[in-house]
């Protein structure tokens, strides 16, 4: 009679091993299936290559003047990587990828501090060879939701440079009222306001970062007015963030002119060629062909200053002396400088119509005075 003990102790062996081999099947299974682990961004070293999105979520209080409220997407995005090389300029790179220049502001704010609104050494005129920037290439972030701002025209070399024009035809009866905007905002809107009133044509021109802020809503006011008085105002390009042009390259010249062209698109269908107005006055045979080449045919001068963007407590005019300067030196054809937001020129105002009256002069709209 054989023991059934032995038969049971080989059984028992043969299931044990038979366990241990499943277990070392199972386990070179997983050893053979590879793991999906996070990789980490690619470090943007060629303009091919393409990363997340920026750590830092974009803020609306980080934005050009009052840049884009909104954006572009909740969802994780990739952003093409392109690195800056010479003769690049901010706006040339966003309009190679159908986007804009603001949008490129937005984007790299938190990377290099030319490019961050609230960094004092904010120019977004100035990016360097080397820069690494951040694009979505067809993504316009809009400065107010839904907003997209058309493109500009091309600027175009071969175009003649821009006119500069202190005054039209003296043989006119015409005058022309210029009001800068750009700086201090009061009482800006009462100036517009009282014009709109009085029927009293002007010619505006603005700053892009005084539409664009988010100081003020007094610009994107000014602008509305413009746009719905089309009959009674003309709008001209005062530059983005109001900076002399004659120290500024060809390429950043670009940015400020499309700069504030992109800031009125955002709102309006409104076109301030073919005036400029060059801050401070500053203009050389290299500016007026940069701005003629972008389609600005005339560069707006003056040939009465009323010097109202001055004070009385740092000598500036008061009401009386600016009705007498414009009495005693508008002519016909003078084109006249005010700012919106000078001091006393709300009250000189109906004083200044009356001395132009007394001249045998009227008020008339600046392609009227140029006989454009």
């Amino acid at each position: 009679m054989l023991s059934t003990t032995g038969a049971d102790d080989r059984g028992t062996r043969r299931a044990a091993v038979a366990i241990l081999a499943a277990a070392l099947l199972v386990a070179a299974c997983q050893l053979a299936t590879p793991t999906a682990s996070p990789t980490s961004a690619p470090s943007p070293t060629a303009s091919s290559s393409t990363s997340p999105s920026p750590s830092a979520s974009p803020g609306a209080s980080a934005t050009p003047s009052g840049g884009p409220s909104a954006s572009p997407s909740s969802s994780p995005v990739e952003f093409l990587s392109y690195t800056v090389v010479r003769g690049d300029t901010l706006y040339a790179i966003a309009r190679a990828h159908a986007t804009t220049w603001q949008s490129l502001v937005y984007w790299n704010r938190d990377r290099y501090a030319s490019l961050d609104p609230d960094d004092p050494s904010y120019d977004p005129g100035r990016i360097e060879v080397g820069w690494v920037l951040l694009i979505q290439p067809e993504v316009v972030v809009p400065y107010e939701p839904g907003a997209t701002p058309r493109p500009s025209a091309e600027p175009t070399a071969s175009a003649p440079p821009s006119v500069a024009v202190r005054n039209g035809s003296r043989t006119s009866d015409a005058v022309a009222l210029t009001f800068d905007m750009g700086g201090r905002v009061t009482p800006a809107v009462d100036i517009m306001e009282w014009l709109i009133a009085n029927n009293v044509p002007a010619t505006i021109f603005m700053t892009g970062a005084i539409i664009d802020s988010t100081n003020t809503d007094a610009g994107r006011t000014v602008l509305s007015q413009v746009d719905r008085h089309r009959g009674l105002f003309g709008l001209g390009n005062h530059s983005y963030t109001h900076r002399d042009f004659r120290t500024l390259e060809v390429g950043q010249i670009a940015v400020e002119l499309q700069g504030m062209e992109q800031a009125v698109a955002t709102r309006s269908t409104l076109d301030p060629r073919p005036f400029f107005r060059p801050p401070y006055g500053g203009y050389d045979a290299r500016v007026l062909a940069a701005v003629g080449g972008a389609g600005y045919s005339r560069t707006i001068l003056w040939d009465v200053d009323s010097i109202d963007w001055r004070p009385e407590s740092d000598g500036g005019p008061t009401t009386a002396q600016i009705v007498a300067k414009v009495r005693d030196n508008a002519r016909g054809g003078s084109i006249i400088l005010f700012h919106l937001g000078g001091y006393n020129t709300l009250d000189a105002l109906p004083g200044v119509l009356d001395a132009l009256a007394d001249n045998g002069l009227r008020p008339a709209a600046l392609s009227e005075v140029l006989g454009l």
